[in-house]
């Protein structure tokens, strides 16, 4: 089996982790490059959004003691994080974060954080980051360092990323039974 770099992420997909899972979308809402820690890997997600959610990533959680970093070369976007207090049970979230970034700034995912990114601006939000994705044991769509099931099962984050008002609010993602920290990175929370 050669190791094919290049995957997209279709709606049908992601139809999984979003709020609305019933409304269009785009029928691609991200690109990935992937290249491991050597040559890094690129992230390209599209503008807009579904039934009022901004365009994301699908949201993982690393197996294992990993960390990585991201890049952000192009566009403004949210990166979201949290941390479950047992991996087993995704209902429950020890820390949540959002955090504002745009072109030129970076953000450091530490090891036990889930994370994803959402596109806010009217451009791509395009990353670099350094993930060990690489090899005939990898997907360059679904990496096998990485637990997407978790996310699955709640149907996304503890928070979505809405437009209202023709800026960025939060929507609790009402699966999640208890956040205990949070830091909404001046994004305001709104009722569904």
């Amino acid at each position: 089996m050669v190791f094919v770099p290049y995957a997209s992420r279709s709606h049908e997909k992601m139809q999984e982790v979003l709020m609305y899972p019933e409304a269009a979308g785009p029928v691609i809402h991200y690109y990935m490059v992937r290249g491991g820690s050597k040559k890094r890997n690129i992230t390209i997600l599209e503008t807009g959004t579904v039934g009022g959610e901004y365009i994301k990533t699908y949201g993982h959680y690393h197996i294992g003691d990993l960390d990585e970093t991201y890049w952000f070369t192009h566009g403004e976007g949210v990166v979201l994080q949290q941390k479950l207090v047992d991996p087993n049970v995704p209902e429950v979230v020890e820390e949540f974060k959002a955090i504002k970034v745009k072109a030129g700034e970076s953000v450091y995912m530490p090891p036990g954080y889930g994370h994803l990114m959402i596109n806010i601006g009217q451009e791509w939000l395009v990353m670099v980051d350094d993930s060990p994705v690489e090899g005939v044991q990898d997907s360059a769509s679904m990496p096998g360092h990485a637990d997407y099931e978790s996310v699955k099962k709640m149907k996304g984050f503890a928070y979505y990323v809405v437009e209202k008002d023709g800026a960025p609010a939060l929507a609790k993602n009402p699966l999640y039974k208890e956040v205990r920290t949070t830091d909404f990175g001046g994004i305001p929370v709104t009722e569904n």
